[in-house]
C-alpha cells in the first residue's frame, strides 16, 4: 500500500482520518511539512538515527520507524549527533535496560550542546511502569516515549511532538490492532523479516515478555502471503517469519490454520527462495511441521530450539511445559527426519533453585543434541515475573562456576559440528562485503553458518555456491566454485 501513496497529495485542511494506516499518512504528510520548514530555517536536511536493542522483532519494528521518519523527510544517519534518536528497547534482561539508562546520559550532554534535537523511546522496556516513572523523574529531557502496542501510531506521536513543548507520553497496555501497510527502511534489499504474529501466551515463569509483548494475535494469512509477494517483487529473495512463538501462530484466527501450512503458502511465491523462521517453542513444534521443512526446498535447514534448561526440574518451575525426555526425544526425531538441519538454543544458567546437578543435566543434553551453537544467559531477575519472587536465588559464584562449565561444553560441541561442513560445496547467500577485508565477501550458508571468501561488491544478494576450505569454530573461509 505504501508505495502508492502520494503524501503531497493528501488534503491536510480536512480531519485526519479515523482508520489506519490511512490516518498515519496523514500525519506523516504533517510532519513532512514541519521537518521542511525546519529545515529551510537551518538551511541544512535534518537526521534521525535509529538504534535498536533485542531481538529480531525489535529490528523489524526499527525498520518501520526508519520507514516512517524517512516518509516525513529526514535523513538516515547512524550517529547520536543527530536531530532526533530512536532507541527501540528491550527488557528481557536486566543489563539491556541498564545500557539505555547509560546511553540516555550520553544523549542528555549531547542535547545540552544541541537544545533542538529531539529523543525518542519506545520498544519493550517502555511497557514497565517502574521504568516510565525513573524517565519522568530522572530523564525529563526525553522528547516521546510510547510501548509495543501502538508502534503503528508513530507518525501520529511524532507530529504531537513536534508540534509540543512538553514530553508526550503515550503507553498502552495491551491491544487487539494489528496494523501494518506502513513504510519500511529496509537494511538489506535482498532480505526481510516479516511479522506473522504478535504477543506470547507462554508466561515462562522468569519471562517478562507477555507482560510488555501481550497476548498472541496473529496475523491473517492473507496479509502475509500479500505482504511477501510485495517483497519478491522488490527483489527480496529470503525471508524469515517472526513470532515470539511461531509454532502457535493462527490458533486464535476466526478460521485456524497452522503454521505449517502457512510455510506451504509461503513456499509457493514466485521469487523466494529461502524462507527462515523464529522462534518455535518444542511444546508446540508438531510432526506436521517437521515433515514440511523435511519435503521444503525453500526451508532453510536451520531450527533455533530454545532448551532453557535440560533439569526437568527447572523446566518446571520455569512453566516450560516439556521434560528433558520429551526435548531429547524432539531433538531425535528432527535429526533422524532431516539429518542436515542445525539446530540452535538459549539456555539460562542461575535460575532460582539450580543446582550443579541441574548443571549437568543441561550439560548432558547439550552432548545428546550436539547443537550448532547456543546462546547461554546468565538468569537476569524480571520484576513482575512469578521468578523473581521465587526462593533459592543462585548466588554468583555458583551461577559463574556453572555457566563456566556449560560454555566450554557448547563450544566443543558447536565447533565440532560445525567442522563436519569441511570440503563441501553449498550455496551461500552473499549479504555483504567482509568488515575486516574488503578482498572478501560474507556469506550465509542455508544452515545459518557464516562463510568469508574472495568476492566482489556484485556479488551481494545473489546466492553462490562455496567450497568450505577453513574450519575457524563457528565460521569458515572458502572459495567460490
Amino acid at each position: 500500500m505504501y508505495n502508492e501513496i502520494d503524501l503531497d497529495k493528501i488534503d491536510l485542511s480536512s480531519e485526519p482520518p479515523r482508520e489506519e494506516p490511512a490516518r498515519q499518512y496523514y500525519y506523516m504528510a504533517k510532519c513532512r511539512r514541519h521537518v521542511k520548514a525546519e529545515s529551510e530555517r537551518l538551511g541544512r536536511p535534518l537526521f534521525a538515527a535509529v538504534r535498536t536493542f533485542g531481538c529480531q522483532m525489535n529490528a523489524r519494528d526499527s525498520e518501520k520507524l526508519a520507514g516512517i521518519l524517512e516518509s516525513a523527510g529526514y535523513m538516515e544517519t547512524d550517529r547520536e549527533e543527530a536531530d532526533l534518536v530512536i532507541y527501540n528497547t528491550c527488557t528481557v534482561r536486566d543489563n539491556a535496560n541498564q545500557r539505555v539508562y547509560g546511553r540516555l546520559g550520553v544523549l542528555n550532554g549531547l542535547k545540552k550542546k544541541n537544545p533542538h534535537m529531539k529523543i525518542v523511546l519506545c520498544g519493550c522496556m517502555m511497557q514497565e511502569q517502574s521504568v516510565i516513572e525513573k524517565i519522568r523523574k530522572s530523564y525529563r529531557f526525553v522528547d516521546l516515549i510510547f510501548g509495543t502496542h501502538n508502534i503503528f501510531k508513530f507518525a501520529e506521536l511524532l507530529f504531537a511532538m513536534l508540534e509540543s513543548d512538553r514530553p508526550v507520553i503515550d503507553i498502552w497496555e495491551g491491544t487487539d490492532q494489528i496494523v501494518e501497510d506502513l513504510p519500511i527502511e529496509r537494511k538489506y534489499p535482498f532480505k526481510s523479516g516479516i511479522n506473522i504474529m504478535f504477543g506470547c501466551n507462554n508466561f515462562c515463569s522468569y519471562c517478562i515478555v507477555p507482560y510488555v509483548r501481550g497476548r498472541e494475535r496473529s496475523r491473517a494469512p492473507q496479509d502475509i502471503l500479500n505482504e511477501i509477494k510485495k517483497l519478491a517483487g522488490d527483489g527480496v529473495i529470503e525471508i524469515m517469519l517472526l513470532g515470539q512463538n511461531v509454532n502457535s501462530y493462527g490458533k486464535n484466527l476466526e478460521n485456524p490454520i497452522s503454521f505449517a501450512q502457512l510455510l506451504k503458502e509461503v513456499e509457493k511465491i514466485e521469487g523466494i527462495e529461502r524462507i527462515r523462521f523464529m522462534t518455535s517453542h518444542p511444546k508446540d513444534l508438531s510432526d506436521e511441521l517437521i515433515q514440511v521443512m523435511k519435503e521444503s526446498k525453500k526451508i532453510c535447514r536451520h531450527l533455533h530450539l530454545p532448551l532453557q534448561s535440560g533439569s526437568t526440574p527447572i523446566l518446571q518451575a520455569m512453566n516450560r511445559r516439556y521434560t528433558k525426555e520429551q526435548y531429547l526425544a524432539l531433538a531425535e526425531k528432527i535429526r533422524r527426519e532431516i539429518p542436515d538441519m542445525a539446530i540452535t538454543t538459549d539456555i539460562i544458567v542461575g535460575f532460582p533453585g539450580e543446582t550443579m546437578e541441574d548443571i549437568e543435566e543441561t550439560i548432558d543434553v547439550v552432548k545428546k543434541v550436539q547443537y550448532d551453537n547456543a546462546f547461554t544467559f546468565i538468569y537476569s531477575k524480571r520484576t513482575g515475573t512469578p521468578a523473581a519472587s521465587m526462593p533459592n536465588q543462585v548466588p554468583e559464584d555458583v551461577v559463574k562456576k556453572g555457566f563456566d562449565k556449560l560454555l566450554k561444553t557448547v563450544q566443543e560441541t558447536a565447533k565440532a559440528r560445525t567442522a563436519l561442513l569441511r570440503g563441501r560445496i553449498l550455496p551461500a547467500l552473499v549479504e555483504e562485503i567482509n568488515a575486516q577485508d574488503d578482498t572478501l565477501v560474507t556469506g550465509r550458508l542455508s544452515n545459518n553458518t557464516i562463510v568469508h571468501f574472495p568476492g566482489e561488491a556484485s556479488l551481494i544478494g545473489k546466492i553462490v555456491n562455496v567450497r568450505l576450505k577453513e574450519c575457524h569454530g563457528f565460521y569458515y573461509l572458502g572459495e567460490r566454485v
